[in-house]
This record gives structure tokens, C-alpha cells and sequence, in this order.
């Protein structure tokens, strides 16, 4: 494969016991703050991993549903999820300023970041609440969708993301999680799917189809079953 420059992300600080294994073969990681799990102490030992690695840390904010880890849609207004969502990012922006290893990015979670995508009301919300409190940050979102087109008319930094380890629809979005062949675990299957998005500038879609794509950053999940397998494919085959 062609050797070239790429960003891999990595949603990091979700309880799990690999961070410190994926920590050093990433660029930059979103850690979860408090919104579906996380919490100051998490925060704080990742965002100290992350220090330790010279990897750029960004806030994570989810819906405030811990129950459903963020990946449910839930009833709430716009008022009410922007002061979860500020809330989430400021605990997370001032603890990276205590450990002097400050915010780079922040990249919303799970359903938010699929319901902001799509949905010019809440993508509004989002981008007008980080143009008017976290402007210093860059904003992760999917290309090709409403939150990257109001960003970019409010001036915001943006990193179009792609996905190392989901399939996609023609229309840009994530294959549903309900589908069984939403998430890719294999690493070579990995492999040929960023190989696609990185080198020929296309995603294959479940279906078949080739739609052109440009990327900033790629991401892997740090839930993903073979996340570590996959990271040390990337790492052979790609150079940072």
C-alpha cells in the first residue's frame, strides 16, 4: 500500500482497560466526558495518558444518557442538551488546562454526532454554542453533512472524520448500529476500507457503490472488539 500522512483518532476514557495499549498508536483521541459515561477521574488519567504520548485530546460530549451510552436518541429540548453539552465540554476544558495538556478538538458522540449531522436545528445549536464558548477548538464531524456546512459558515475549524472500522450508506451516514454488518472487526476488511477512503478518495459502500470522499482524520473505535489489531494494521501499512 502507499505509504502516506493520516490522523487517527480513537474515543478513549469509556471504562474500558485498553487505553493505555491504543494511547501510543494514535494522533489525537476524543475522551468521554461525563455525558454517556466518564467522569473527572477518567478524565484526568486519560487526559494524562494522553500527555504522556504527545496525543491531542478532545472533549466528547454525548446526550446526557448514561443508561443507553449515548447511542439512543433521547427527548430532550435544545435548551436543556446545550447545558448538558457546555457543561460537558467546560468540565473537560478546564481539567486539559490543570494538567497543562489543553483541548485540540471536540467531536460529539454516538447518536448526537449522527442526529447533528443531519438535523439543521440541533447542528445550529452545536455549532453556535462552540463559536460562542469553545472557539479555540477544532470540530471532528462527518462530511458532507449539515453540522460541516454550518461550521464552516460560522467560521469554525473543522476535520472531516471517517471511519476505519464502519460501513456506510450512499448518503454519507453511518450504517446503522442494528445491522450486522455495521462494524467492521476484521483488520485486513479494515484495511482495504481506509485504503479506499485515504489513498483512492472513495468510500465503498455496503451496497456496492463508490462515493468520493475527502478526510482529515480517520477514526477507530476504542470499543471495537479488534480496535488494537486493527490500529497495528493502519500503523504498518500507513505512515504518520
Amino acid at each position: 500500500m502507499e505509504k502516506m500522512n493520516l490522523d487517527i483518532n480513537c474515543d478513549l476514557g469509556e471504562g474500558l482497560d485498553n487505553d493505555a495499549l491504543l494511547m501510543p498508536l494514535i494522533q489525537s483521541c476524543n475522551i468521554a466526558c461525563g455525558g454517556h459515561t466518564g467522569d473527572e477521574d477518567s478524565m484526568v488519567a486519560t487526559l494524562l495518558l494522553a500527555k504522556q504520548f504527545k496525543v491531542k485530546p478532545g472533549a466528547h460530549p454525548s446526550y446526557p444518557d448514561r443508561e443507553n451510552f449515548g447511542r439512543k436518541v433521547i427527548d430532550i429540548s435544545l435548551k436543556d442538551l446545550r447545558e448538558s453539552l457546555s457543561q460537558q465540554i467546560r468540565s473537560f476544558l478546564n481539567i486539559s488546562l490543570c494538567i497543562h495538556h489543553p483541548m485540540h478538538h471536540i467531536k460529539l458522540h454516538g447518536a448526537l454526532y449522527n442526529e447533528a449531522a443531519k438535523h439543521p436545528e440541533l447542528a445550529e445549536m452545536v455549532t453556535e454554542l462552540i463559536k460562542s464558548s469553545f472557539s479555540n477548538a477544532i470540530l471532528y464531524c462527518p462530511p458532507h453533512s449539515i453540522l460541516e456546512k454550518m461550521a464552516r459558515e460560522k467560521g469554525l475549524a473543522v476535520m472531516l472524520e471517517v471511519f476505519a472500522d464502519r460501513n456506510y450508506l450512499q448518503d454519507y451516514s453511518l450504517v446503522p448500529r442494528s445491522h450486522p454488518q455495521a462494524i467492521i472487526t476484521d483488520p485486513n476488511l479494515a484495511l482495504a476500507h481506509v485504503e479506499n477512503m485515504v489513498i483512492y478518495k472513495r468510500i465503498i459502500t455496503l451496497d456496492g457503490a463508490a462515493i468520493p470522499i475527502q478526510a482529515d482524520t480517520l477514526c477507530i473505535h476504542g470499543d471495537n472488539p479488534n480496535a488494537f489489531e486493527i490500529l497495528k494494521s493502519l500503523r504498518k501499512n500507513l505512515t504518520f
